[in-house]
């Protein structure tokens, strides 16, 4: 089925663009907005509404697929494409995509997509917003092609091997990060909470006393809330780098306070995402596996999460390479091309490390869409239910998805059987 033609509609993301290094740099609150100037370049102000792009392909036989092109809510940070602004892609979008889209077979995802990705304006890659969006209405478009979900077409096309089944998911509390980890609770939440620790003195402490108090407080109220005692989520924390803001970039300091909050985490798994920032993709590395080793000499049973500087299909290999985490956020709209999440993914999970298929809470229902069925297809270690920071909007879009999903495909196996 031939693409007929290409449509853009400026769109709502389902968060904020906040910027990262002014609230590292001690932004104040003013209500829900920030209080001061902006650090980091593109940004008007230190939060601004989140801008997304709706792209429509319009196939030959009238149906419409569609994908959302949108980026991080800290964008510009840790190596990250600058702040993504929705007018301008539509008209790069119109300009140089479109051209390459129309009249093309749709059925196949994954040469297409590839094409789409190779595609440079003056000499750069086009912004991974942009791959991003327009890679999930080529995925769509492949589906209705064919006839069967986004999951089987990259099980298919990418030869997972693996079933097709729902993966764990992980809430983010946002600032709300107490009442929101009860909402989580009641719902059974597999990983959880997120907590937002993104700065130092307000969210971890002068000796990391906050965050130790908040750790302790989740497990406890766990154990409160729960209904049955079968229920124990993981507890996941990204901490922003915050955690060495407080205690310097030295692992055996963070290694020793981590062990700390493993305590105040028992008897549930503790993950740290992002425990500090060595300000480049090397150094990251490279504090990273030190970190790890640390943590291993001691006995500490924390998993770390890397993020930041970790943002390419590249960097996720050198990170994998070196061992530099136990779980590896593989940040979608930071990676351009769904495909490069599926690659990336797959890779993590045949190094035997933890493949997080991630995120952020300024996507859209339709990336969140798209991010169930590549979790489910590449059997992800957990996904991010987003977008939003309400909870119960981001379980609810991606949870729905993968039960559909599983649905779907059970109904059509179920009927093959019988024939």
């Amino acid at each position: 089925m031939k693409i007929d033609s290409v449509v853009c509609a400026p769109v709502r993301a389902g968060f904020f663009f906040d910027d990262q290094a002014a609230i590292r740099a001690g932004a104040g609150h003013d209500g829900f907005a920030y209080v001061g100037e902006p650090v980091t370049p593109g940004f008007r102000a230190i939060r601004e509404p989140g801008e997304a792009l709706s792209v429509m392909l319009v196939l030959e036989d009238g149906s419409i697929a569609f994908g959302d092109c949108a980026a991080v809510q800290y964008s510009g940070a840790g190596g990250r494409d600058p702040l993504f602004r929705a007018a301008r892609a539509a008209a790069v979008v119109q300009e140089v995509v479109a051209p390459a889209l129309l009249g093309r077979e749709a059925e196949s995802f994954r040469g297409l997509a590839g094409q789409i990705e190779s595609i440079s304006v003056d000499g750069s890659a086009l912004h991974t917003a942009i791959r991003y969006g327009v890679s999930q209405a080529l995925l769509g478009a492949a589906a209705m092609s064919r006839r069967v979900t986004m999951a089987e077409v990259v099980a298919e096309e990418y030869r997972t091997g693996i079933p097709i089944a729902r993966i764990p998911i992980f809430a983010q509390s946002g600032d709300d990060r107490y009442l929101n980890v009860e909402k989580m609770i009641a719902k059974e939440v597999d990983v959880l909470p997120h907590g937002l620790i993104n700065e130092p003195r307000s969210k971890v402490g002068a000796q990391g006393e906050i965050l130790l108090d908040y750790v302790r407080w989740v497990r406890d109220r766990v154990l409160q809330l729960r209904r049955s005692d079968s229920y124990a989520p993981v507890l996941h924390f990204d901490t922003y780098g915050t955690i060495g803001l407080v205690f310097g970039i030295n692992p055996a300091r963070i290694a020793d306070y981590l062990a700390r909050l493993a305590e105040a985490a028992a008897p549930f798994r503790l993950q740290i995402e992002h425990p500090l920032d060595a300000g480049s993709k090397e150094r990251q590395i490279e504090e990273m596996s030190r970190l790890r080793a640390e943590l291993a000499n001691k006995g500490v049973p924390v998993a770390l999460v890397v993020d930041e500087w970790c943002n390419t299909k590249e960097d996720i290999q050198d990170f994998v390479a070196a061992r530099a985490a136990d779980v590896i956020h593989v940040k979608m709209p930071d990676l351009g091309g769904v495909g490069n999440t599926v690659e990336a993914l797959l890779h993590v999970r045949s190094e035997g490390l933890s493949a997080y298929c991630g995120g952020t809470c300024n996507e859209t229902d339709r990336s969140a869409q798209v991010s169930a069925h590549i979790a489910m297809a590449t059997g992800a270690h957990q996904v991010l239910a987003k977008p939003g920071m309400g909870v119960d909007e981001g379980l609810m879009v991606v949870g729905n998805e993968m039960a559909r999903v599983e649905a779907l495909i059970a109904a059509r196996e179920l009927i093959g059987g019988r024939s």
